[in-house]
């Protein structure tokens, strides 16, 4: 195993405040939520690229899900929070959330220019397809600390007899 495999990502404490609180449930909904959004949103942007064809909805398609990453941020920043103690860059999901700077960052900037009209709306959409990218590889690291976290799941403690192991 590799050592970041050896990582523990919760300890007891911070896993029983991650499956007591509603966040957790919040986020489990927004994800996917969020992922399907982000889906069309990316077929709308990529066939208007290729066709023309439909570009007032794929832009707005990308305000959707900008907007709704902005939910998942919020109540994610919040979930880290009630879990780990601080509202962003715990240890635990440090670099995740350093990524996550740089995909509020690029979405963040779509709107701008959406909203002013500074770009065409191909400049736009690849502006979009840049912020999209970087939420590809966001995603990525939120899946994979998802899947580290089910693999360190506790093992069931065996009762307590009352007999204590001798080293």
């Amino acid at each position: 195993m590799s050592a970041s495999s050896d990582q523990v990502l919760y300890t007891p404490a911070q896993r029983a405040r991650r499956d007591a609180t509603a966040w957790t449930l919040v986020q489990g909904i927004l994800a996917p939520v969020q992922f399907l959004i982000f889906g069309i949103s990316l077929y709308l942007v990529i066939n208007s690229l290729q066709t023309g064809e439909h570009t007032d909805w794929a832009l707005a398609s990308v305000v959707i899900k900008t907007l709704v990453l902005y939910a998942i941020m919020v109540t994610g920043a919040i979930w880290e929070k009630v879990v780990f103690g601080q509202y962003l860059f715990a240890p635990a999901f440090y670099w995740e959330d350093v990524v996550s700077m740089g995909v509020l960052a690029l979405h963040t900037a779509y709107l701008w220019v959406w909203w002013q009209g500074l770009w065409s709306p191909t400049d736009q959409l690849l502006l979009a397809l840049a912020a999209y990218g970087s939420y590809a590889i966001n995603a990525a690291q939120y899946i994979r600390k998802l899947r580290m976290a089910r693999l360190q799941k506790p093992t069931p403690s065996m009762p307590d007899t009352g007999a204590q192991a001798s080293t």
